[in-house]
């Protein structure tokens, strides 16, 4: 029988199970066990789990895992609790931060006890207001990278009713499974924009659910809604757990650079969870 060191973070309620490194020597990581930590019922419960290590050149080094195991994309809320974490840990000199995903380097900061901001990279593979059938209705959406693949759709701009009401989980998961965006999938964002204040709900890949808040998504959305002229920087995002975030960023000559999330990240509790067999 074997035990995991763990501590419960959320990110705007976007939740996870981090695993340090350094007090889990020798600990392999599977999709199986990752599927059993992340069940709200039977495990810790989370929509992803974290880990931190070391590195070389960099703070520290993160992984990101969804809730059904698989990995491969970033996570906004992900890398925003771990520098918290990471502060917490001691891993963190100033309140300035750079650490590695993926062979990549990002960097971080925390303002305060709570609120940190994460520095992403320019968006990629940009393709705005196209329409797509699903469920028998033609939609009007936008598609962009922003360190994880997003769908972006303007309820109101598809003549639908209030947010609230939506039915998120139905159509995020027709648009996901969708041959538009085979092999890979994606995650689907379902944004209301009112005085600036984006609304936002997301049916995020991985987790295939709903979840209380979406980083990379609330960036997505941010862009995409500025493109359309009905937002502009810095954008502030309601997410599903009624907590902000906040997306910043500059655009010059067809580009998006400088650009940032910022929100709460705050550490839930720590733990041991048992691995049975």
């Amino acid at each position: 029988m074997k035990k995991i060191i763990f501590t419960k973070l959320t990110g705007a309620g976007n939740d996870f199970i981090l695993i340090d490194k350094n007090l889990n020597k020798n600990f392999l990581l599977t999709p199986e066990i990752i599927k059993s930590v992340c069940d709200r019922r039977y495990g810790v419960g989370a929509d992803g789990v974290l880990t931190i290590g070391d590195s070389e050149n960099s703070d520290f080094e993160m992984e990101y895992f969804n809730s059904d195991g698989s990995s491969g994309m970033l996570c906004g809320n992900g890398a925003r609790s771990i520098i918290k974490y990471a502060q917490h840990s001691g891993r963190l000199k100033k309140s300035k931060t750079q650490f590695k995903f993926q062979n990549e380097f990002f960097s971080g900061e925390v303002l305060d006890s709570e609120t940190i901001k994460f520095n992403l990279n320019s968006p990629t593979k940009l393709k705005q207001n196209f329409e797509i059938e699903i469920l028998n209705k033609k939609l009007s959406v936008s598609f962009i990278d922003t360190g994880a693949s997003h769908v972006v759709l303007d309820i109101d701009e598809n003549g639908f009713g209030s947010l609230e009401n939506f039915p998120v989980v139905q159509f995020g998961k027709a648009i996901r499974e969708s041959k538009y965006f085979a092999p890979l999938g994606t995650n689907v964002n379902f944004i209301l924009i009112q005085n600036n204040i984006v609304n936002i709900r997301t049916f995020e890949r991985g987790i295939e659910a709903e979840t209380l808040a979406c980083g990379t998504g609330s960036v997505a959305s941010a862009i995409i809604g500025f493109l359309n002229g009905k937002t502009s920087s810095p954008v502030k995002l309601k997410t599903r757990s009624d907590e902000i975030l906040v997306v910043n960023f500059e655009y010059k000559n067809n580009e998006f650079t400088n650009v940032s999330l910022t929100g709460v990240a705050k550490i839930v509790f720590e733990g041991k969870y048992i691995i049975k067999g």
